[in-house]
């Protein structure tokens, strides 16, 4: 692909330092839809990125941008705060219909603000004012957002780092398969837990990831985490599922919990919850943790009306029908996981492994400068693709779950071709 060099003064002399996605896609995207990005010169860029997994049903998509423009058209509420509205009505309905129900989960619906590190910050808060303690158990390569709290129970060194602060009230202890099976799992925590003279205080809860997506694509067994849920009930504390990249079908489930049949006490969950790339969050808690003062835990955009509309339409689109979404989903990531076992096959001297589930996989390089090689090649290919993992060592594949085999098909072999010209 020929790319004309396009236009970003503006951006480098008038926007923050802070920015990155844009450093290593290097254009001015002007419009999108489904799986397709395209930019202001006509360039077509397949998108393996999806928001990073804000857009699990495409960019754009037709049936959830309808009922967007049809709630505009007629002056809906768009800002409401914590206002009841028929917007939100119309949500939690289909929520606790279609979600809640089937599932067997009896979630209280908190709407905390409109970003994932808001759906954390409140799930932190109220394990502590549930269980009157302070610290936290996090686990290595987590990541749980940016703002204080959630960096506290992030692994990240350089993430960390930006807090300027030191970050307190947080533990981590070893994720699943961090110490390569040489030691029983939880034997460390446990033993800090009986042990009064190890120096950790009780925690109130404990917040994990059933898959890594920041921290490299590190997937957790479902035995593992069925023995994390012991382990916190006999120790009297919550657990906290971060569901805010690997839900809403990215690994298949609705929730990525649900094939290690557990049911935690706290879920947050945003990203792909309103279906369309809108901010919006949720953080989800057993009846008897409701233990809010009205106005205790708020912000101005909890009430974000157009977000319950496509959230809503996208509940009825995509799960109303049980469990077509997870089927196909599960089947475009066995496509994936063929071809990415051609890739290492083709490449066993420069690949460390690959690993995923449903539609969220990684490939990790040996050489850590080869992933984010890997991406920029891809890009000049018509790819979009990011880097994950502590040293950016994993080239990460977050497609959107409605993508077809076609295009799934299309950008594995941009991919295989872009670790090729790479080596």
């Amino acid at each position: 692909m020929t790319i004309t060099q396009p236009d970003l003064s503006v951006f480098e002399t008038l926007e923050s330092e802070v920015r990155s996605y844009c450093r290593g896609w290097p254009t001015v995207f002007d419009r999108a839809q489904g799986s397709r990005m395209f930019d202001e010169d006509g360039h077509e860029y397949l998108d393996f990125f999806a928001g990073a997994g804000s857009l699990n049903y495409g960019h754009n998509n037709p049936v959830l941008k309808r009922a967007l423009i049809d709630y505009l058209e007629r002056d809906g509420v768009v800002h409401g705060l914590d206002m009841s509205t028929s917007a939100k009505r119309a949500f939690l309905e289909s929520f606790q219909n279609i979600i809640l129900r089937p599932r067997d989960l009896p979630y209280k619906v908190m709407f905390p603000g409109p970003t994932g590190t808001n759906a954390v910050e409140s799930a932190l808060k109220l394990a502590r004012k549930v269980k009157g303690r302070e610290s936290i158990v996090s686990f290595t390569n987590a990541f749980h957002g940016m703002s204080l709290g959630s960096l506290a129970v992030t692994g990240n060194a350089f993430k960390r780092a930006g807090a300027g602060i030191p970050l307190v009230h947080g533990t981590p202890m070893p994720f699943d398969n961090y110490l390569d099976g040489r030691t029983p799992d939880f034997i460390w925590f446990e033993r800090l837990l009986e042990d009064q003279g190890s120096g950790l205080n009780q925690p109130a809860a404990v917040i994990v990831e059933t898959v890594q997506g920041e921290g490299g694509i590190n997937v957790a067994r479902v035995e593992w985490l069925r023995k994390l849920a012991e382990v916190c009930e006999r120790w009297d504390m919550l657990l906290i599922v971060d569901d805010i990249q690997m839900g809403c079908g990215r690994t298949g489930a609705f929730f990525s919990f649900e094939e290690a049949g557990i049911t935690p006490d706290i879920v947050t969950v945003s990203k792909s919850i309103s279906g369309y790339g809108m901010p919006m969050s949720l953080c989800l808690f057993k009846p008897e943790l409701d233990v809010w003062e009205p106005g205790e835990h708020n912000g101005t955009f909890r009430g974000n009306n157009p977000a319950f509309v496509t959230a809503a339409a996208a509940l009825e689109a995509y799960w109303a029908d049980g469990s077509a979404m997870e089927k196909q989903t599960r089947a475009r990531g066995e496509q994936v996981e063929q071809a990415l076992g051609a890739i290492v096959d083709e490449n066993r001297a420069e690949i460390k492994e690959f690993r995923g589930r449903g539609l969220v996989w990684g490939i990790e390089f040996l050489d850590k400068e080869r992933a984010s090689a890997v991406a920029k090649r891809a890009f000049e290919l018509g790819l979009l693709i990011e880097t994950s993992g502590p040293e950016g060592e994993v080239v990460k594949l977050l497609p959107a779950l409605t993508i077809t085999p076609d295009e799934l098909d299309e950008g594995l072999r941009t991919l295989a071709r872009a670790v090729r010209e790479t080596a």
